[in-house]
């Protein structure tokens, strides 16, 4: 999965160190992330190719490589820099990099939102020992978003549910998946994401593993479950476009190993998942 890069180490601790011309920029601009067109293909832009160090702030750091974060850009881009919709991340190589580019951006996204305090309409500041904002006249803190998610694989004997969006820019066969509401423990959002989604009732809920997922800025929790009832399906059309069962020797070929949502099915293809 995406955040599986070792041996490689991520290091979250904060406040971090200052710039050196080595590290790495990541900059968004709305729902686009600035990338440089090296030779061996799309990556970061190192500090030595941004022309301000200015209004940049440390996220991370990976090995001895530090991610620094901006919401800036020049006036005028240099050759071989462009801006990309962040979906191209899923394919950025090293995997490593993908991690530490996508996780920069939901950083950006969250201190973009919160450039006010939602209190007292205050601009924000650096907290100076914590990653977080707080508020200079309330002291109101901000954490950084992170919300979360189940996604379920329900099983059925030796079929697996699988289902397409309505909406959205992944047209591809997926599980069921939803944000935890408030009140809800993960396995109640199961159930309930479930029968809304598709009027399936489902049993013997369980845990798989979890997943950063930075793109949608969630923290997504798997789960196995099995079918209880009839296998009939009433579609939500205003979530899913289709839902079917699949046996396993007709589930469609993989198209990215770095979701949990691929682990999940691909380890029920094997039949190795757990009962």
């Amino acid at each position: 999965m995406l955040q599986e890069i070792f041996p490689h180490q991520f290091d979250r601790s904060y406040p971090g160190r200052p710039p050196q011309p080595q590290d790495l920029l990541v900059c968004l601009n709305g729902e686009q992330i600035l990338l440089w067109d090296a030779p061996q293909g799309l990556t970061l832009p190192t500090l030595s190719q941004w022309p301000d160090w200015g209004g940049i702030t440390y996220g991370f750091s990976i090995d001895a490589t530090a991610f620094f974060l901006t919401l800036q850009q020049p006036e005028q881009l240099p050759p071989h820099w462009g801006l990309y919709p962040l979906h191209i991340l899923r394919n950025l190589q090293p995997q490593w990099l993908t991690f530490g580019a996508i996780t920069g951006t939901q950083l950006l996204r969250w201190r973009e939102s919160r450039r006010f305090c939602g209190r007292c309409g205050t601009p924000m500041a650096e907290h100076p020992t914590e990653r977080a904002l707080r508020c200079p006249q309330c002291g109101l803190i901000e954490y950084p978003k992170i919300s979360p998610a189940i996604i379920v694989a329900v099983t059925h004997g030796d079929q697996i549910l699988l289902a397409k969006a309505a909406h959205g820019s992944y047209p591809h066969w997926a599980l069921i998946a939803g944000f935890v509401e408030v009140g809800e423990t993960f396995e109640e959002t199961v159930a309930r994401e479930v029968l809304e989604e598709v009027g399936l009732q489902v049993c013997n809920i369980r845990y798989y593993k979890s997943q950063p997922w930075a793109f949608s800025d969630t923290e997504m929790i798997g789960f196995y479950a099995d079918l209880a009832g009839s296998p009939q399906i009433t579609l939500q059309k205003s979530e899913l476009s289709q839902a079917r069962w699949f046996h396993r020797e007709e589930i469609p070929p993989s198209i990215s190993d770095i979701s949990i949502g691929n682990a999940l099915i691909e380890t029920f293809r094997a039949n190795r998942h757990p009962r």
